[in-house]
């Protein structure tokens, strides 16, 4: 039996929901900033059609590239350290209970105030370069492995647990061999927030008095009026944090749901 399709479907292109959305996105920027509406020239030069000349000269020129590397590495630096000390401190508090409950109140207290409150005294401590960046960055994402760490550990099945020790295994086999390997998913969830914080963070924290990365170029833009370079950048960093985000998002469910 032969289906028939209706008229109106036969013409009809099938657009991914996402495309879509970025249309239409593009489509109200445009609309803001077209002269059509307007003659302000400051507003034109943040208009998708300036935008695009100044990211097409920025990437061809190589002149964003040295301000792109110094804040992946910042980034990734921030990152390795964020871990580096949430992860063991995450497990030590799923371990015991009673350390939970004695820095709970402490860590949320600290928790809730802004990265960016510890700005001033970072460069008073830290001085002026990366090390204060680097601080803030750790500071505004080691609570999200802190609390996903130790959230990975209470969920841990306590049968596995009571097999170690049964099997009178060390404490550092137990966590090598049955807690990590358990809890990899909530590092995975972990990971992706903390870096989603990072990128966040970063730009501000790059107005600190270094001399590169891409808060310190969209700090150059202003001061040098180019609103079309300072759009582009702001692409730029809105495209990496999706990448980023994306990249660990399709390692989290590999993980979860491997082929």
């Amino acid at each position: 039996m032969t289906q028939t399709i209706p008229l109106h479907h036969r013409y009809f292109v099938k657009i991914p929901l996402p495309v879509l959305g970025l249309a239409i996105g593009t489509l109200l920027w445009w609309l803001f900033t077209t002269p059509l509406w307007h003659q302000n020239p400051i507003i034109i030069d943040f208009s998708p059609e300036r935008t695009g000349i100044a990211l097409v000269k920025l990437l061809s020129s190589g002149a964003i590239v040295p301000h792109l590397i110094a804040s992946l590495r910042r980034v990734f630096m921030g990152l390795l350290a964020a871990i580096a000390l949430g992860v063991p401190l995450g497990i030590l508090l799923g371990m015991s209970r009673w350390l939970d409950r004695a820095t709970s109140a402490l860590f949320q207290f600290i928790r809730m105030i802004s990265p960016l409150s510890w700005m001033p005294l970072a460069v008073m401590v830290l001085g002026i370069g990366d090390l204060p960046v680097y601080f803030l960055l750790t500071i505004a994402a080691v609570w999200s492995l802190i609390l996903n760490a130790a959230a990975g550990v209470a969920a841990v099945d306590r049968r596995w647990l009571l097999l170690t020790k049964s099997l009178c295994a060390t404490q550092w086999e137990t966590v090598s061999r049955v807690i990590i390997p358990a809890i990899i998913p909530h590092l995975l969830t972990g990971v992706r927030l903390a870096i989603g914080i990072i990128w966040i963070v970063l730009v501000p924290a790059e107005m600190l008095g270094v001399s590169a990365g891409l808060g310190y170029y969209i700090l150059d833009t202003r001061d040098r009026l180019a609103y079309s370079e300072l759009m582009a950048v702001i692409l730029m960093i809105g495209a990496i944090g999706y990448w980023l985000d994306a990249t660990l998002r399709f390692a989290h469910d590999r993980w979860i749901h491997p082929v």
